[in-house]
């Protein structure tokens, strides 16, 4: 049963070692330059002082260039849409095209069980599933490893120049989540059981596959937006406006790499600030624009006015992604428990 069934993958398979081969290969051609740029800018030996900016400086030559944010994009795109593919072009026709054919009553009608004949399939493409998903994700890790490196050394969650690509920096943003670690796992793993109940319970291979991708897209928007920011209750802190950095109004003072929830400028008593005491003018309204803002900062320290974060700090984050990964997976073992008990009901 099983030979039989790898003999029906292989052209998945094909395509699949086709697919990783080539996003090897463009990656094995670009890698090393980009790390040979990295270790030109001198960011691995600097001095805490001068780190950022060089980092920012090697951050620049990138964008300015254009192919490796274009790279760098790519290979966030094939990564996020690949779960989404084996849901519907090896889940969703895995079981809808036997029963539209007939071949699977011919199947069950020799020695194999249902249960047998169903628990093999599941377990040879999920695997194989997975193990691409995160093959990808690996081989973007390791291409990407010099901008990390080089993020790490950045406050900033978003690095761009106008006119130019940008490198999403923080690891808690929607793409970058999706994309590294163990996430691609459990999305690789729910994208194929997804396709496949969906087969099962509609037994006809294209409505599945609409079905697969519908709420394939549901669940991956749901995620980032309503469940994931809730699975950790969040922390809170509270800083003089003096303190933040205009240019990069997305990071919390003192807590480098956190994910920023929601933030609100409120009173010393902790009420909301709707709008700016009349004593302090507005930046536009004071000469020098660097000093103005500056100014205009001060002058709203000066007057007890502070800025709430809620975040969810750094060291959360693999704590995130094993969380995440242990739900996606644990829908995908009830799809597959779903898929056993429908094909058992049709027994009859």
């Amino acid at each position: 049963m099983t030979w039989l069934t790898w003999r029906q993958f292989r052209v998945q398979a094909i395509s699949a070692a086709a697919v990783m081969a080539a996003f090897a290969i463009l990656l094995a051609a670009t890698g090393p330059h980009l790390a040979s740029l990295y270790a030109a800018s001198g960011i691995s030996g600097c001095k805490p002082a001068s780190c950022g900016n060089l980092a920012a400086g090697f951050l620049a030559q990138l964008s300015t260039a254009g192919t490796y944010a274009v790279l760098d994009l790519i290979g966030v795109v094939i990564i996020l849409l690949t779960p989404a593919v084996i849901g519907l072009f090896w889940g969703a026709p895995l079981i809808a095209r036997e029963l539209e054919t007939g071949t699977a009553a011919l199947a069950w009608n020799q020695s194999v069980t249902r249960t047998r004949w169903l628990a093999v399939k599941l377990t040879v493409y999920g695997l194989a599933a997975m193990a691409v998903t995160e093959g990808l994700s690996l081989m973007q890790a390791w291409w990407a490893a010099p901008i990390g490196r080089a993020v790490g050394q950045l406050g900033s969650l978003h690095f761009t120049l106008p006119g130019e690509f940008g490198f999403v920096l923080s690891r808690f943003s929607p793409l970058a989540f999706a994309t590294q670690g163990i996430t691609p796992l459990g999305y690789a793993a729910f994208g194929f059981a997804l396709g496949t109940a969906a087969g099962v319970l509609i037994r006809r291979t294209v409505p599945a596959m609409a079905v697969t991708l519908a709420i394939f897209a549901a669940v991956q928007i749901a995620m980032p937006l309503w469940v994931r920011p809730h699975l950790f209750p969040a922390q809170y802190t509270v800083v003089s406006v003096a303190s933040l950095d205009s240019l990069r109004p997305d990071n919390i003072p003192g807590h480098p790499g956190a994910w920023l929830l929601s933030t609100q400028t409120v009173t010393v008593a902790g009420q909301p600030v709707y709008a700016a005491p009349a004593a302090c003018p507005a930046p536009s309204l004071v000469k020098g624009s660097d000093s103005g803002e500056g100014a205009y900062l001060d002058c709203l320290a000066s007057h007890g006015i502070r800025e709430e974060f809620s975040y969810q700090p750094a060291s959360r984050y693999w704590a995130f992604q094993g969380t995440e990964t242990a739900i996606y997976l644990a829908l995908a073992l009830i799809l597959a428990g779903y898929c056993f008990m429908r094909l058992n009901r049709r027994r009859g």
